[in-house]
């Protein structure tokens, strides 16, 4: 779920973020020497779970109330504090009775129990375990099996799903031509009242502590270039930055003139002049709408935490339309580090301040920075846990509790002796804690790349 965003970006890393020449505002000291972690108490300690691996799954087991509990008991015995309950997966449908969604009770055979997120909820707080449920946002069908919201309406389908270009010579079309998930166009009125209204259905129907968006982006740096996006770019353009000439654009190769793909995803090759005017635009509307969703969330239920999962990174999350920093961070005016696609006006896109929350996915083998020579001496380094996290306490500003997140199951641990190191890690430096993408890699062998059940991986990483 997390983990595909994360395959195309680590492939064209190139030092994205390195020292720059210069003088301006001071990042934080480089890091002391290694020293051994030690878990601060009052973390928590969350763990995900995935609506259609582990209720419909092969080898899933949520439709099942007893397994359920049974497996919540051992989440408690290993130091687990709280669930991230998907409530709303790729296809729109919904794990409960919606007014906006057709409910998913039912695929490959396999049914979820009928009340199945009040039961993992009420299961959860039996364990003093706290309950988040999340939301894929912009996501409304699933583009392989063809089934979701998007395919049961033909109209919603027509007029909102992303159109992307789809290859190397600049051919635009519709995101269910590549057979990719239908992701939607998060800058189109409707979409976002139809996401919005969920958010305060699910907040004003069951018992949570907060609530999180996923996948709240763009589907990658290929969108999204219909005639709504173009038209709305151009207002942007004379509002934003007094563009008289904006009028006369030529759509789209004024944002990318050309494109290449390289280890499977589409890149820009040469860009035009609106380039990041049009990185600015994206950013614009996913901050906008984030905006939007705290407000729906606080007016159904104030004191339930609204918050987000995004990749930990940064210095690639700008192709899906994200700037997740502060508000109070300028990627443009940095000379601290280097981010070649900074522009006046993108640092005031930044998010951060609208959540009580933000989970980063540090889904990276290497821990510590001292773990490889080439990065031992650097203070960032996007694609090691340690050097991220460096990056993020920076980007951020510590101004709302970080939690770290690894995915146990997706990424090629050696053993479970790391799996433990980076859990500990981890808590030993966020603020918030750590999330743990997901309890179906727990007890599932066939969907680890350990092919073991990992729970005491977990317990020694969060107890010992």
């Amino acid at each position: 779920m997390k983990w595909r965003s994360l395959i195309a970006a680590m492939a064209i890393l190139a030092f994205a973020a390195c020292k720059k020449d210069g003088t301006g505002t001071p990042g934080p000291e480089k890091p002391d020497p290694e020293q051994p972690p030690v878990n601060q108490p009052g973390k928590q300690v969350l763990v995900w779970v995935d609506a259609r691996s582990n209720v419909f799954g092969t080898y899933g087991k949520f439709s099942s109330k007893d397994e359920i509990v049974k497996i919540l008991d051992i989440l408690k015995d290993c130091g687990v504090t709280g669930l991230v309950i998907d409530v709303k997966p790729s296809s729109g449908y919904t794990m409960y009775k919606s007014n906006y969604a057709k409910e998913f009770t039912s695929l490959d055979g396999k049914a979820k129990p009928e009340d199945y997120v009040e039961f993992l909820i009420a299961e959860a707080k039996k364990r003093q375990m706290k309950a988040y449920l999340s939301i894929v946002t912009f996501v409304e069908g699933d583009g392989s099996r063809k089934i979701g919201h998007s395919f049961d309406n033909a109209d919603f389908k027509e007029k909102y799903e992303s159109i992307v270009v789809k290859n190397t010579q600049g051919q635009i079309g519709r995101i269910s031509e590549t057979g990719k998930n239908i992701f939607v166009n998060p800058a189109q009125p409707v979409v976002q009242e139809r996401v919005l209204n969920m958010i305060k259905e699910i907040a004003g129907k069951f018992d949570l502590d907060g609530l999180m968006l996923d996948y709240a982006r763009y589907t990658d740096i290929n969108a999204d270039f219909s005639e709504f996006s173009k038209q709305q770019f151009i207002t942007f353009l004379k509002e934003k930055y007094q563009d008289a000439q904006a009028d006369k654009i030529n759509f789209p190769t004024d944002i990318v003139t050309s494109w290449k793909e390289q280890s499977g995803q589409l890149l820009p090759n040469v860009v035009g002049k609106y380039y990041k005017h049009w990185l600015v635009y994206r950013t614009t509307v996913i901050q906008d709408f984030v905006k939007k969703a705290r407000l729906a969330v606080k007016y159904v239920k104030p004191d339930a935490k609204f918050g987000a999962y995004v990749g930990a990174w940064y210095t690639t999350y700008y192709q899906v339309g994200v700037n997740w920093a502060s508000k109070d961070y300028d990627p443009f005016q940095d000379f601290e580090l280097r981010f070649d696609w900074g522009f006046p006006g993108y640092g005031a896109t930044g998010y951060f301040e609208e959540l009580d929350l933000l989970m980063t996915g540090n889904y990276f083998t290497q821990i510590r920075l001292a773990d490889n020579p080439a990065t031992a001496n650097l203070k960032y380094h996007w694609w090691s846990i340690e050097g991220s996290l460096n990056g993020i306490d920076y980007i951020t500003k510590g101004k709302r509790p970080i939690y770290g997140s690894i995915d146990v199951g997706n990424v090629n641990y050696a053993n479970k002796a790391e799996i433990s190191k980076a859990i500990k890690y981890i808590l030993s430096r966020t603020s918030g804690g750590v999330m743990l993408f997901d309890v179906v890699h727990m007890y599932a062998p066939q969907y680890n790349m350990l092919k073991q059940e990992l729970f005491d991986a977990v317990k020694d990483g969060v107890k010992n």
